[in-house]
């Protein structure tokens, strides 16, 4: 069976001190697409954005969910504060809506399911999508950097997090006064 010529697709990236974590997303039950991208050693931010320009053109989302960036209120990097405007700046260059979650967002969409930690969080997508079981790297140790993969991981809820807003904003909307 074909796919239909028109989609919409929902883009959510979660840069990393490695590269980045992506995820594509036809509807909130249909991941469309996704993976990681190393962007290690020097100039990482122009490596990542070539990444994600490429991803923008290849993809064609309408919509582009990515988590807080800036310095003052989320526990980010200068550099990832840096990427993350200029991820913005190129979205709107491919006329890409973009929607901002804090990290609190996340978890406040994951903690009814007793999920709490990213990798709480990352358990819980496994299980309910097959297709990324057998990426979920094991619970870390506190002496442990998080694995790479849970980049991957951050992106998916943000996109699930992105689709429970949006819905319950939807509500909002047709719910009479």
């Amino acid at each position: 069976m074909k796919r239909p010529r028109y989609r919409s697709l929902t883009l959510a990236i979660h840069p990393s001190s490695r590269g980045f974590g992506w995820a594509a997303f036809e509807g909130p039950f249909s991941p469309y697409d996704w993976g990681t991208v190393d962007a290690r050693g020097a100039h990482k931010n122009e490596k990542c954005l070539r990444r994600i320009e490429k991803l923008l053109k290849r993809l064609t989302p309408q919509n582009l969910v990515l988590e807080t960036f800036d310095v003052e209120t989320s526990a980010r990097r200068t550099r990832i504060a840096r990427l993350g405007q200029a991820m913005v700046a190129l979205a709107t260059v491919y006329s890409v809506e973009v929607a901002i979650y804090a990290r609190k967002d996340v978890q406040g969409c994951f903690v009814h399911l007793g999920a709490r930690t990213r990798w709480e969080i990352a358990s819980v997508i496994a299980r309910q999508f097959n297709q990324f079981e057998h990426l979920l790297p094991a619970p870390r140790k506190t002496w442990q950097v998080e694995h790479w993969r849970m980049a991957l991981f951050s992106a998916l809820a943000l996109a699930l997090t992105h689709f429970q807003r949006d819905a319950l904003t939807l509500l909002d909307e047709i719910r009479p006064s």
